[in-house]
């Protein structure tokens, strides 16, 4: 296994650190932090929810986590999903994870694997994926895909560049957004290295924020557009 190459000053993206390569294999920093956040993500779950209590009684983390999974299925339901719960899970953990890979940026050394868009393209796949599968579950594959062809057959092409093309849309926002804040914060590091990046650190973070609740609320529109499990015009909702 071959050392790190060395950091340069200002780096597009964390792929381009290589811990470990043979041949066309390349374990880079974006694989290493990526499973690295998964894993840390998949622990915290288990240590905070092995022990969650009915009563009154109940320790810091449980109300953290009822916290925001109240919040995350609360703005799902904001969107014109009936059933949140339906699709807290796989919107809840892609809220989770790129909030988690902002928040972990105050580690040194430590480059969120969404500034690289290898991994924002990854998201915005499970959304691709995740949409029609939603779709189908609740309609049906051919009411589906008759959704294609409405209002007329002339828009069945439209519509199916329209699917690729945010998808497209989805994985350039977030990776624009996460490598642009990165870099500013590389660039000021080198010039002002005192109070500037600790000002533009401290915005990055709430930009990380705010990237992870759009990226999350954009898949919950998607699938809402893609199923029949939306508010009625009267803004009626049925029961979980």
């Amino acid at each position: 296994m071959q050392a790190a190459r060395g950091k340069p000053a200002v780096r597009l993206s964390s792929d381009e650190v290589i811990f470990w390569q043979s041949g066309v294999f390349k374990l880079n920093a974006t694989i290493v932090y990526t499973w690295g956040l998964m894993l840390t993500l998949t622990v915290g779950s288990m240590l905070v929810t092995r022990r969650l209590s009915l009563g009154l009684h109940r320790s810091r983390w449980q109300n953290l986590l009822e916290i925001v999974t109240t919040g995350i299925e609360s703005q799902i339901a904001d969107v014109g999903l009936r059933r949140p719960r339906k699709y807290l899970g796989f919107l809840g953990t892609l809220f989770l994870f790129v909030a988690t890979a902002n928040l972990f940026t105050i580690i040194p050394g430590y480059d969120p694997p969404t500034g690289s868009l290898s991994t924002t393209a990854a998201l915005a796949l499970s959304v691709f994926v995740a949409v029609p599968l939603y779709g189908i579950a609740d309609q049906g594959l051919l009411r589906y895909l008759k959704t294609y062809a409405e209002p007329t057959i002339i828009m069945l092409p439209f519509n199916i560049i329209s699917e690729l093309s945010r998808t497209l849309a989805l994985a350039v926002r977030l990776f624009g957004n996460m490598m642009s804040g990165s870099m500013i914060l590389a660039i000021l590091l080198t010039v002002t290295p005192f109070i500037f990046p600790i000002v533009m650190s401290a915005l990055g973070l709430l930009t990380g924020m705010v990237q992870a609740y759009i990226f999350s609320m954009l898949a919950a529109v998607y699938i809402a557009a893609a199923t029949s499990d939306r508010e009625s015009p009267s803004g009626a909702s049925d029961e979980a």
